[in-house]
This record gives structure tokens, C-alpha cells and sequence, in this order.
């Protein structure tokens, strides 16, 4: 399965914090889901690196649409059957800045 981005900017700073319990499902969902493509240390592979040299240059809500829209046309599948936006904006938040192990 693929998984997350294509688009961010350095740390947003403004993503809500879902609760701790919630947090641990998302690192979890990142980690393995998108990790699949794009890399188990989210380094690269079928996806684009998903670490914060690869994103400080692109736009935060392009990376939140692409969570939750995906890319048509490409192995990027939606998301938003699984995370609200607060929750991708939180997941921008924090791969733009270190993502949680």
C-alpha cells in the first residue's frame, strides 16, 4: 500500500495534538502503512523520502491534501478513510520536523 506525501514546508507548528493514545495509532499507521512505500525509515523507496530535507520546501497543505486525497494517477491512495484532517495536518507537523519512532 502506498501511503503519504508529495508536497510540505518546515514544521508547521499548527497541527492539533490528537490524544497520546491516538498519536501511537498514527506513528503506527506511518510507520508500517506508509513506510511500505516509502521506505521503513522513511528514507525512500517506491515513494518519495518522507524525512524534513526532503519536505522543508514544500507546502504544509499540500502535504495534508495529498494524505487525505492521495494523487490520482499515481500509487498514492487516499487516506481519509483513516484520518480526519487534524490528524494529517498533525502528521505533516511532525515529519516535517522528526517523525516519532
Amino acid at each position: 500500500m502506498a501511503c503519504l506525501l508529495v508536497a510540505g514546508t518546515a514544521g508547521t507548528g499548527y497541527a492539533a495534538e490528537p490524544p497520546a493514545e491516538r498519536q501511537k495509532e498514527l506513528v503506527r499507521l506511518v510507520r508500517q502503512d506508509c513506510g511500505s512505500c516509502h521506505g521503513m525509515t522513511l528514507a525512500g523507496g517506491l515513494g518519495t523520502p518522507l524525512l524534513p530535507a526532503a519536505l522543508k520546501d514544500k507546502p504544509a497543505e499540500g502535504l495534508v491534501a495529498t494524505i487525505l486525497l492521495g494523487r490520482p494517477g499515481t500509487a498514492m491512495p487516499p487516506w481519509e478513510r483513516f484520518v480526519n484532517e487534524a490528524e494529517a495536518r498533525w502528521i505533516v507537523d511532525k515529519l516535517m520536523t522528526e517523525f516519532p519512532r
